[in-house]
C-alpha cells in the first residue's frame, strides 16, 4: 500500500536560496542526519543533478535508492521519482517553493511504497518523520546560509 503525506514549513530565506540548498546534493551529508552517502550519477546541461543515488538509514538498517529529478517547473516546483531502490518500490515526491516576501513556504509531498510488508501505521509515522526532519534540516541549512 502506498503511503502519502504532505507537510509545509516557512523558511526565513528567499525561494531561490532554499532551492539552491535543495539542489546542492553533494552538501546533503553536511546537514541531513540520516544520509550516509550521496553520488550524483547524471547531470543536466546546467550541472544540476538529474539522477542522484542516496544511501540512508531507514527502519534500523541502510537503504540505497536513486532518484531522477525533474526541473521543468522550477523554481516553483522540483519533483522526483525513484529509478531504483532496495527497500522502496515507489518513492515519489516534490518540493513546492512559495515566496512570502523575504521568506519561503516550502511544501514537501511524499509518496512511498515499501517492498517489505510493514503495518500502515508504522509507514505513516515513518513518512511523517522523514518529512518533518527533512523540512527542519532544510530550514536550518537555508537560514544559516542566508
Amino acid at each position: 500500500m502506498t503511503q502519502r503525506a504532505t507537510e509545509s514549513i516557512v523558511v526565513h530565506a528567499t525561494s531561490d536560496a532554499v532551492f539552491d540548498v535543495v539542489v546542492d546534493f553533494l552538501s546533503y551529508p553536511l546537514w541531513v542526519s540520516d544520509l550516509k552517502k550521496i553520488e550524483v550519477l547524471e547531470r543536466d546541461a546546467q550541472g544540476r543533478g538529474l539522477e542522484v543515488e542516496f544511501r540512508a538509514a531507514a527502519f534500523g538498517r541502510s537503504t540505497t535508492y536513486a532518484l531522477r529529478y525533474d526541473y521543468s517547473r522550477t523554481p516553483g516546483l522540483l519533483t522526483w521519482n525513484q529509478e531504483r531502490g532496495d527497500l522502496t518500490e515507489i518513492l515519489r515526491g516534490q518540493y513546492r517553493f512559495e515566496p512570502l516576501g523575504a521568506d519561503t513556504k516550502v511544501t514537501y509531498d511524499l509518496e512511498v511504497e515499501l517492498r517489505v510488508p510493514i503495518p500502515s501505521f508504522v509507514k505513516s509515522r515513518a513518512a511523517q518523520r522523514i518529512q518533518t526532519q527533512a523540512l527542519r534540516e532544510l530550514k536550518a541549512r537555508a537560514e544559516r546560509r542566508s
